[in-house]
């Protein structure tokens, strides 16, 4: 369940939570077409509360909206500072953060180009998506009977309201099957990524990934895996992935924002690895934790950094 905070930032001005709302004839819950993006705040060993590559995730939602030809009047510099005011409003040194830029009432028709666009950013306290066992012990995973859509039915490197209805399919036919998450193949039957996740795995000491051209989202986690790999020496291969090249592996890891760098110790029953955490997950997962919450200051461009009154 969602923490309630205090305030949420619509349109320009903070509201009280309660007073957030919008008409049951808003064309994005109809039609699915808005914007989104998932950001988190950490509240780093030096006792300050830091957004983790916020510029990246407003500059992802911004051009997304651009795909998606819905107009959005306020600048990336605007929406940071929306965000981090949203965070102070609600005291909240260490949470999750969430945009949202969506079609407002007016025509019903599917295209509606005359209509309104809002964005809200909402913020509350969020632990480990995946629980605090699936980061230290690892999840199940389930390939879906879903799949992801082919390159030229969707625009996959925006993260799109209505798309995620594919990744919400897959999700609970998962938990409906008694796994964690699921796997998604694309229409091609090569390895997309998961519900919500980027995926990687280790094989012999290399790590291998879908390509960024393909039917996957751009994952900002991802690309942060990809910086701190190659700065530890390990070499990544961006190619395509067979299922049974996940059944081999040694290690198979997921990532993002909400998920953070989560271990995979089964898919479809089939125990991968040594059925935990391995080596090379682990010394991602741990320098990734302490690059966001720890002592490691090698990117401070990553952060924005901000005090909570108080804290």
């Amino acid at each position: 369940m969602v923490t309630k905070a205090d305030t949420i930032w619509f349109d320009g001005e903070l509201r009280p939570w309660d007073s957030a709302n919008v008409h049951i004839l808003t064309h994005t819950l109809h039609y699915g077409l808005g914007v989104f993006e998932g950001i988190r705040v950490y509240r780093r060993a030096d006792g300050q509360s830091a957004v983790f590559r916020l510029r990246e995730h407003i500059e992802r939602l911004v051009d997304g909206a651009r795909m998606m030809t819905i107009p959005v009047r306020y600048s990336v510099d605007e929406l940071m500072a929306a965000c981090v005011e949203t965070c102070r409003s609600n005291g909240l040194a260490e949470c999750y953060v969430r945009p949202i830029a969506f079609i407002g009432e007016g025509a019903m028709g599917v295209a509606a180009m005359e209509n309104p666009t809002h964005v809200a950013i909402a913020a509350w306290p969020w632990g480990a998506y995946l629980g605090d066992e699936g980061l230290a012990r690892g999840v199940r995973l389930k390939t879906s009977t879903f799949v992801r859509p082919h390159i030229n039915s969707q625009l996959h490197k925006g993260k799109v309201c209505g798309h995620y209805v594919n990744s919400i399919l897959a999700k609970r036919e998962a938990l409906l099957d008694g796994y964690d998450e699921a796997l998604m193949l694309d229409t091609q039957g090569y390895v997309s990524e998961a519900s919500g996740e980027n995926i990687f795995c280790v094989r012999r000491g290399e790590i291998y990934t879908p390509p960024y051209g393909s039917a996957i989202l751009g994952g900002i986690t991802r690309h942060t895996l990809l910086t701190l790999a190659g700065e530890a020496g390990l070499r990544v291969r961006e190619e395509p992935l067979t299922r049974d090249m996940l059944y081999l592996a040694d290690e198979v890891f997921m990532c993002g924002t909400a998920a953070e760098v989560t271990p995979v110790r089964e898919l479809d029953r089939r125990v991968i690895g040594s059925g935990s955490r391995g080596p090379v997950t682990e010394t991602l997962q741990a320098r990734y934790f302490d690059v966001v919450k720890g002592s490691d200051d090698s990117h401070p461009q990553w952060f924005t950094r901000f005090e909570v009154a108080g804290r």
